[in-house]
């Protein structure tokens, strides 16, 4: 990684910062960070993970609501047995002009990275996660291509901190008649952007922090940051080098380059505290309604919700009273922290990288 220019003066204690993505105001307060708390402390995840689990529904040859799994060795991919979206959702009909209502109608699937169910992306040696970002490309190719589909959203919910069901090493495939919020206002602001400047979003975002001390990793294809205007003390951005609009528009080299990326931000989660560390992780990338979309900024992120290993970032009076997020950090210092977590894992056991 080419040498990064000295870190940035201590943010202003009182600052707003603007998201560029989702066109809104973020609050940061860091001298609020290490305020006295005397809340809930969230245990983190650090006790024994078998193998194999018997009651796991996506563990290797087990049953599930709707059949069994096959003795599968890599990645594997079904049909949600309760999916969010139905092919067969009954069409409903309404004469209020306000209070409207349309079919749910699309599919959800569910992706198992490995059989291990004692795995998480962090503990996946790079061929096992390139495996991954391509059956992501691959499905969201078939997927796009259903009619009654508009958007398709890929997304892993990792620990106990944000609810997740299951621990084995799995992420969701929803796809249905439904644009998600965030990627309708990227939609909107990666089209105003270009018309502004003839410059496109994502890459503008790349570029200012490609200057900036934030960068913790990067390869040929995606650079992983915590980005200027985070949301959450330890949010990471992966973007790509070059402008693209969903996972299809992936080179050979551009799987590999975003495999090798999602494993390396993983490792440093895992390696900052020496812990497995909870997150959502979404890829945001393009509807696939129809509509013109060139200007789209496809990038994934990482939403980790705790500030320290045993005090989660609670969305409380501001965020869902007020509608805006509040940062009790630095993403300088945060960025600098994943910075020093290389690998390889904390708890790895020789397999090779």
């Amino acid at each position: 990684m080419p040498e990064l220019p000295p870190a940035a003066p201590p943010i202003a204690t009182w600052e707003q910062r603007w998201h560029p993505l989702r066109e809104e105001w973020v609050l940061f307060t860091a001298h609020r960070g290490g305020r006295p708390w005397i809340g809930e402390m969230k245990r983190p995840d650090t006790g024994p993970v078998p193998p194999y689990d018997p009651t796991c529904a996506l563990c290797p040859g087990n049953a599930r609501l709707a059949g069994t799994n096959p003795a599968y060795t890599g990645v594997h991919w079904f049909t949600n047995d309760l999916p969010c979206f139905g092919a067969d959702a009954p069409q409903s009909a309404t004469d209020d002009d306000l209070y409207l209502r349309r079919p749910a109608t699309g599919t959800a699937e569910v992706v198992c990275y490995h059989p291990d169910h004692s795995r998480t992306m962090a503990g996946l040696k790079a061929a096992e996660v390139r495996a991954v970002v391509d059956l992501w490309s691959e499905r969201t190719s078939v997927l796009a291509a259903r009619p009654e589909v508009a958007q398709v959203l890929i997304f892993e919910n990792k620990g106990s901190a944000v609810g997740t069901s299951n621990p084995h090493p799995h992420c969701q495939i929803y796809a249905g008649g439904l644009v998600y919020a965030h990627f309708a206002r990227e939609v909107e602001s990666g089209r105003r952007h270009h018309a502004r400047t003839g410059d496109y979003l994502g890459q503008a975002i790349l570029a200012r922090e490609l200057a900036g001390p934030r960068v913790i990793a990067a390869n040929a294809g995606f650079v992983a940051c915590v980005p200027w205007f985070a949301r959450y003390a330890y949010e990471v951005f992966v973007l790509p080098r070059r402008q693209m609009s969903s996972l299809i528009e992936l080179s050979g080299d551009e799987r590999q380059g975003l495999a090798e990326m999602l494993r390396e931000v993983a490792i440093r989660y895992d390696n900052l505290w020496r812990m497995p560390m909870p997150y959502v992780m979404a890829v945001h990338q393009a509807p696939c309604d129809g509509g013109d979309y060139r200007t789209f900024p496809f990038h994934v992120e990482f939403h980790p919700p705790l500030r320290t290993p045993d005090t989660l970032k609670y969305l409380a009076g501001p965020e869902v009273g007020g509608g805006s997020m509040t940062n009790e950090s630095d993403p300088d210092e945060k960025a600098a922290e994943l910075r020093a977590a290389a690998g390889p894992h904390h708890a790895a056991r020789g397999e090779a990288r």
